[in-house]
Order: structure tokens, then sequence, then C-alpha cells
């Protein structure tokens, strides 16, 4: 029975990553670049595509699970007729192997244990040649291999490795599996109780650097640790989400590669871990960003592979049936080829974040010489249509969220020369900043409406235009901004949740199907701009109600379907955390402040 999106949890060593469900199945597993392939391509649910699941052979009465602490080990409890029994699951931070360990340990009685493992390459297409070698079962084809080293006795069953064993309360069983390439010996065999051990403390230690310290820290601190495992440590770069093709709504064809680096993803996640006082990562991202768009800042592109790639082709696997048969999987985004002007103001405004945090970046010549760079190819370009925020697959548009990212990225580069000494022509930003301003307040706002709309001239709206008062494009209780909340909440907000825009049946809004569930961080949004409004309660709310539905170990997807109650789309995902993190610190500083002074 394929389980839901929710009922995965996340483990991953900051290279690579692995989903875990409920029922003791690891069905999701990248290696060992999150965009190279996947060792188990189940999509979660199919065990002919790749599974390794470890559990009760017997009838389970119920099930609890917890990450240990503030870590990324998870401890799944069964408990069973015949007692009661723990797996640990973590993938130790230790270089350039990578590896899952499992330790079955019994608590209460014997509890008769099932182990089966299908490894799958190339996103489930590929069944290894499995042999008995280096005190292990390895499993070789192509480029990969596999080792699995543990003491129980295991044997083939058709194309799967199983094993039956029990165990007792107070016995420990383990199990490590470990990838490599196939031209490189087998990986040293490791002692799982110790790695353990030691991949705890690597998350201790580094949890305890986090100066968080506002209300919902536990939220704000299982988000921060999401973001870290979302990063790829040897390059600095920071991932939307881990997974491909979970869909934006069931059946639908609403599903894509999220495995990159989008820039605005990354750059928002670089502001949550700034939030939580993770300087070391911002330093890494900022050398991997001028590594990754080094050349022409005309060739700017919206996102990068984990090691800055650039050619992300976008192709279907039509031996994989999908998440609950949503087709087609894929890999690859053809969105990397699309023109985006708001990505111009996310990495300016982050990259003016960074030096009001860290005041020893105001002086890295590095850094600024490529924002003078992106700032030279704006000004040609931010009159430009693109294609949104949304990455739309319909035609350019002149929208009103990238326009007001464009305004952004001036404003940004003005202050910059004003709080930092830094060099440039400030008169003409500040002029080109003026203009962009002028403009959208005449070409987007709607007087019948009473609100600002999706594109210039139109009559849609997009919950994008909530971010309008959040990066101080007009006040908060300016008369256009109320108008716009309450526009926004009259059509865009469905069974207490946000829609990012109404989709069409025709496609005419998007160039896709109608169809896809409640957009989590656009609710987020929201309750920021209720609370920037005045209307505390109301955020308050809101925000309570979204942390509701993480799961049991605190993950979000993208999007939220009320009806089912289920969550939808690529998991975890980044950007779903970092509006998290990014409303609480809000919420948290201005219920201890009081109302934000504005400056427009």
């Amino acid at each position: 029975m394929t389980q839901h999106i929710e009922d995965y949890a996340l483990i991953g060593d900051t290279q690579t990553a692995a989903l875990v469900g409920r029922d003791g199945s690891i069905d999701w597993w990248c290696v060992p670049r999150f965009d190279s392939g996947a060792v188990f391509a189940s999509l979660l649910g199919n065990a002919d595509h790749g599974r390794w699941q470890i559990a009760p052979a017997g009838g389970i009465q119920r099930i609890e699970r917890k990450y240990r602490d503030d870590t990324l080990v998870l401890e799944t409890t069964f408990h069973t007729d015949e007692g009661s029994v723990r797996v640990t699951d973590c993938m130790p931070i230790r270089g350039r192997t990578v590896d899952i360990v499992r330790m079955v340990e019994g608590l209460s009685g014997r509890v008769p244990m099932r182990m089966e493992l299908a490894i799958r390459f190339d996103y489930g297409s590929i069944v290894p040649w499995v042999v008995r070698a280096d005190g292990g079962l390895q499993a070789v084809a192509g480029p990969d291999a596999m080792m699995l080293r543990t003491p129980v006795h295991t044997h083939g069953a058709g194309q799967r490795t199983v094993a039956d064993f029990v165990v007792s309360a107070g016995e420990e069983v383990p199990f490590v599996l470990a990838y490599y390439a196939s031209h490189e010996p087998p990986p040293r065999p490791i002692n799982v109780h110790r790695a353990v051990k030691e991949t705890t403390r690597w998350w201790h230690r580094w949890v305890a650097k986090c100066t968080y310290s506002g209300q919902w820290r536990d939220d704000v601190v299982r988000s921060l640790i999401t973001l870290k495992a979302l990063t790829f440590m040897p390059t600095g770069g920071i991932i939307a989400a881990p997974t491909t093709s979970l869909p934006e709504w069931i059946g639908s064809v609403r599903n894509w590669d999220y495995r990159y680096c989008w820039l605005r993803d990354s750059t928002l996640s670089l502001q949550s871990l700034a939030i939580g006082g993770y300087t070391e990562e911002a330093l890494a991202w900022r050398d991997w960003l001028l590594r990754a768009v080094a050349g022409d800042p005309e060739d700017l592109q919206i996102m990068y592979g984990a090691a800055g790639e650039r050619r992300l082709s976008e192709y279907t696997l039509d031996w994989l049936p999908g998440y609950q048969d949503s087709a087609p999987v894929r890999v690859g985004n053809a969105a990397s080829e699309q023109f985006q002007l708001d990505v111009y103001g996310e990495v300016l405004s982050t990259l003016f974040r960074t030096r009001t945090l860290m005041p020893d970046l105001g002086t890295h010549h590095d850094s600024w010489d490529l924002e003078r760079e992106l700032l030279a190819s704006l000004e040609n370009r931010w009159r430009m249509p693109d294609e949104g925020i949304w990455e739309v697959r319909g035609p350019r548009a002149h929208f009103t969220h990238s326009k007001a990212m464009a305004w952004l990225a001036f404003d940004c580069a003005v202050r910059n020369v004003t709080d930092f000494d830094l060099a440039g022509p400030a008169s003409r930003w500040a002029r080109i900043r003026n203009e962009i301003h002028q403009q959208i307040c005449a070409e987007s706002f709607d007087r019948d409406l009473n609100s600002f709309t999706q594109t210039y001239g139109s009559k849609q709206l997009d919950a994008a235009v909530l971010q309008l008062p959040l990066v101080g494009f007009l006040a908060p209780d300016d008369p256009r901004i109320l108008g716009t909340v309450a526009a926004v909440e009259r059509t865009l907000v469905h069974d207490g949740f946000v829609s990012r825009y109404e989709t069409s049946p025709t496609g005419d809004v998007d160039g896709l199907p109608a169809g896809e569930g409640a957009f989590l961080p656009c609710s987020f949004w929201l309750a920021q701009t209720q609370q920037l409004i005045g209307r505390t309660d109301d955020a308050h709310e809101l925000f309570e109600r979204l942390l509701g539905l993480q799961n049991d170990v605190g993950l979000l997807a993208e999007e939220y379907d009320p009806g089912s109650r289920r969550q939808l789309g690529n998991f975890p995902q980044a950007f779903t955390h970092v509006c998290l993190v990014a409303a609480a610190n809000q919420l948290s500083t201005l219920d201890e402040h009081g109302p934000a002074q504005t400056t427009r």
C-alpha cells in the first residue's frame, strides 16, 4: 500500500538524502550528489523499483517515531503482540563515503523481524549483479556499487535479498548499506553503535551554535536542521528538495524535479540559516554563488546543480509509474532555461542582509564586483516580460512580483553604497528604483479590485504580491496593501490556506491543467502580512494552523490538500521550512517589540 507523503522522515549526511517510511522502508535514496541518480527510486511505494525495509514480520499494534533530540537520527518503535523493537536510522557524516546505518534494538519480548532489500540503480531501471565479497553482500552495475554488511544471514529471493531473524530484549542487530563507485574498493566496515553516537553528537554540536531564542524554538530548530540537511557540504549549494516528481495534485502532471539549487530558494534558505546564526553556511553559499554564476551575467540561470552545473535538461522516466500514478516522472528541469527577474532581487537582497549580519563581508570585493555586474545586466532587462516566480509554462508576462524584486535589487544596491561605503552609481540606481516603483503602482494596481494583480493590466490575483510589504515596497498600512490583502483573502484563501493563484482548466494562466494544493509558503506570507498590518490574532491563528500541518517529525512538503488532509509536492521542501522560520522570527520579534516602523 502506498504511504502518504507525510508518512516519511528525512535522513541525510549533507551530501545525500533518503526518505524513511513509517513502515520501516527506505524508498528513496539519492547518491552521491542530489542530481546524479537514485538507488531506491520507488517514488514512495513501489518495491519493484527499489526498497529497503526492516520491520516486524508479524502484526503491528502501533508505530511511534521521533528524531533523537535535535538531530537527524530517526527512531521508529514498533509495538507488536510479541514485544517491542526500535529501528534507529541515520547517515553518518564521514567525508566521501555515503552510507545508511540501521540499528535494530529489542526493547521487550522476542520479536520476529524481516529485512527485504531490492537495490535498483539509475532510478529503478537497473538490477545489479549481487555477490558475496569482502565480508558483505556486494551489488554492482555500471558505475555504481553498494555493500551490505550485517551479522544476520541473508539469502536471495527473486531479485531481492531477504533475512528473517529474531531480536530479543536488550539485543542489537546492526545493518550498514554503503554506496561507492564500482571501480573503487568498498568502504571500510564501521561500528554501527559508534556511528549512531557520533552522528548524534555531530548534530548536537551543530544545533548548539543556533542563536535563535524566540517563540516556537523547537519548530524553528527542526526547520533549520532540515535546511542544513539540504545543503551539499562539499560545495555549499543548497537544494530545494531531495525528491523529484512528487505531485502537486494526485494524478496530475504537475510533477517536477526539485533536486537543484534555485537561486531563489537557496537565498531564502541562507536567510533562515542566518536567523539561526549559521555564518559558516553563509560564507560557503556565497562562494558557491560566485562559482555558479561566473561568466557573462546575461547567462544568469534561475537554478544550478549542487556543484554549479548549468545543463539541467528535462526528460521523463517512462518505466516509473509515479507516485499514485501521477505521471510523468521527470529528471532535470526545463525551468532552468526560463528568464525570471525576481532572482536578481533575491540574490542581491540576501548578500545585502549577509553584510548586515556579517559586516566583514562589506569589503569582500569579489562579491560586490559580481553584484555590480548583475545590476548592470538588470538595468537592461528589468523592462522585459518573464516567466515569473511560479515558472509558468505559458507566455511571458510582466509579473508584478518580478518587477518588485527588480525594484528590491536596486534598493539594496543603493543601500550598499550608503550603508557600507561600497563604490557604485547610487544616483542612477536610485532613479531606476523609483521608475520601477512608479511603473508597478501605475500598471499593476487595479482600482476595481482594490488590489495589485498578478501581471500588468490583468484581473488575475497572485499570492506573490503579499511580498510587497514584506520587502518594504510599500508600508503595511498603505491602503493599497490593505486592499491587496483583503482581495487575496477573499479570492485565494480556501479552507484556511492560500493558493498561489487560481488555476484554469484551459491552462491559459500557466500553461498547465488546473488542480494543485494550497501553497504553504504563501500561507506563511499571509501570516507575516497580517502581523505587519496589525492583525496579530489572525496572524497567530494562521501560523499555528500551519504548524499543525507538520508531520509527526516536524516536516512539511510544498503544498497541502485540505480536503484529503494530505501533504503534496516534493518533500521535505526547503521553501516551506524557510518561510516557517521567517514567519516565526517575525511574529516573535513583533510580539516582543510591537509594530514594525515603516520607512515608505
